[in-house]
């Protein structure tokens, strides 16, 4: 009996002592979480895209990964991309690959420390044989969820719309994967498309993301066919209508059956119509209406005497750009018409000797504002048409 209370004396004695030890087995290691640098400052001056990913186990870092976009050469639009899995040795991180275009071999070696809440970076980024210096400071991280909410593209893209309120008729966009973009472009060539000399150019976003959006102008009576062509089109991710010309502000909506001829609207009788109020708008002549064949958007000029000097009898040229659509994709009631700002300028065409004319105060043209405020009010009532209401989003 004896031996048994001492038995019992010894392990209540160790108790305290075992149930530390099982407490400091127990403490769980700290979780991994995930950061980012979206930038270091300076790289490659200024014009590299950087995102560094690192997974840190509390202060430690266990893993890294360096994504590098930056121009093939200075001043280039194009532009080259690598990826490099870092080796992390306390504060070095170190690694090798090639870039994703050029093929050339990368070499990484940086030294990380904390200065304060933000980090420093130095070392060396080697492209080929092209040796940059890093020295960044002062750069803060962000977490995923910050990261991925940053990195949201939206290419304004909409495949269906209901109508031609919030994307443009004559607007089309297309998004392809990357290696599909080339074959899709030569397909466009002798086609009655205008392609965005911009969108040709491919971009740190588009590189990563592996995709690439062109965007097009083309005649809204043909935008259908041609977005149904391009969903047709391998390596093609998504096609619709996208924002453009059209302001909702400067755009009537009528019916659409005076406007017809057969199942074509009758553009000659609609400039000659837009012709005539824009006549008595401006007190203006005239002088040529003509549609693109390739955006279909209407361009009209009209001539005044200028005010501006009566006795040198110089002339206004009063130009004006429109586009006429039906409101909705494959509509057939109503017909949309959005009708451009006007741009004067103020010429000498006098038959004699003639003054030569610069106007200094805001390029070759400006917007006639004093003449524009009724236009397209006048236009509505000459076409019983409705104006868009942007407060509550309807036509009236």
């Amino acid at each position: 009996m004896r031996a048994i209370l001492l038995a019992l004396a010894v392990i209540a004695a160790a108790a305290p002592e075992l149930g530390w030890a099982q407490s400091k087995s127990g403490t769980k290691a700290p979780a991994n979480e995930t950061r980012y640098f979206t930038a270091l400052d300076g790289l490659m001056d200024g014009n590299a895209d950087v995102i560094l990913k690192e997974t840190r186990q509390g202060k430690t870092v266990t893993a890294a990964t360096l994504d590098v976009c930056y121009p093939v050469a200075k001043n280039s639009d194009r532009k080259d991309r690598f990826v490099v899995n870092l080796t992390v040795n306390g504060q070095t991180l170190t690694g090798a690959t090639q870039s994703n275009g050029a093929k050339e071999p990368v070499t990484v070696k940086l030294t990380r420390k904390p200065t304060g809440d933000n980090f420093e970076f130095r070392g060396q980024i080697v492209i080929g044989k092209t040796v940059t210096e890093v020295a960044s400071t002062d750069n803060a991280d962000v977490s995923e969820k910050e990261f991925q909410e940053s990195q949201s593209n939206d290419d304004g893209i909409t495949a269906q719309p209901k109508d031609f309120t919030d994307v443009s008729p004559e607007a089309v966009s297309v998004r392809l994967k990357l290696d599909a973009v080339p074959d899709f472009l030569k397909s466009l060539k002798g086609e009655h498309v205008e392609v965005s000399l911009s969108s040709l150019i491919v971009s740190c976003d588009a590189l990563r993301a592996g995709e690439q959006t062109i965007s097009m102008t083309v005649d809204p009576e043909r935008a259908g066919a041609l977005i149904a062509k391009a969903r047709a089109t391998t390596g093609v991710v998504t096609a619709g209508w996208t924002a453009g010309t059209v302001e909702m502000d400067r755009t009537i909506r009528f019916a659409a059956a005076d406007w017809r001829d057969g199942d074509k609207i009758n553009r000659d009788k609609l400039a000659n119509a837009i012709s005539d109020v824009l006549a008595k708008t401006y007190a203006a002549k005239p002088t040529s209406a003509a549609w693109n064949p390739v955006t279909g958007k209407l361009k009209l000029t009209l001539k005044r005497p200028s005010q501006l000097m009566p006795s040198l009898d110089l002339t206004d040229v009063i130009e004006l750009t429109g586009l006429v659509s039906p409101d909705k994709p494959g509509g057939a009631d109503a017909l949309i018409l959005w009708i451009s700002s006007p741009t004067t300028t103020t010429v000498d065409e006098s038959s004699a000797a003639k003054l030569i004319l610069s106007d200094e105060s805001s390029g070759d043209e400006e917007s006639d504002a004093r003449d524009d405020s009724g236009t397209i009010e006048e236009l509505a009532k000459a076409f019983k048409a409705k104006r868009w209401d942007a407060d509550n989003s309807v036509w009236k």
